[in-house]
């Protein structure tokens, strides 16, 4: 299948299971792969048969600094779930969301989960 990146979209929400985590808020990096037949869109140059990279930016932006929810995994099920009701020619979405400042003892870069939904 053919595929549409949206890498490193940095976003502020507040997302988390701590009250300070929705209290303060945070930043969250997402990168997402749409998944759907282009070679119409090359063919035709026709952004109907592609998708919109920046209504696709805008959907992901309204959900990340959107509704405060405790899980990333459901903010990412969002994301998938508008991307694919407002999108028909999409046949998949693989959304991936960073956090950077999670609030464990320890060192690391981030942490994050990273989800594929198909059209059912």
């Amino acid at each position: 299948m053919d595929k549409i990146f949206l890498s490193g979209m940095e976003f502020f929400g507040f997302h988390g299971v701590f009250p300070e985590e929705n209290k303060l808020g945070q930043k969250f990096f997402v990168d997402l792969i749409l998944e759907l037949p282009l070679k119409d869109a090359g063919l035709h140059d026709n952004i109907e048969n592609s998708v919109d990279y920046g209504e696709a930016y805008m959907v992901t932006r309204s959900i990340v600094e959107g509704k405060p929810r405790k899980l990333l995994e459901a903010v990412a099920e969002d994301v998938c779930d508008k991307l694919l009701t407002e999108f028909k020619r999409l046949k998949a979405v693989t959304v991936k969301i960073s956090k950077p400042g999670a609030p464990i003892k320890g060192y690391f870069d981030t942490v994050g989960i990273e989800i594929r939904r198909e059209r059912s």
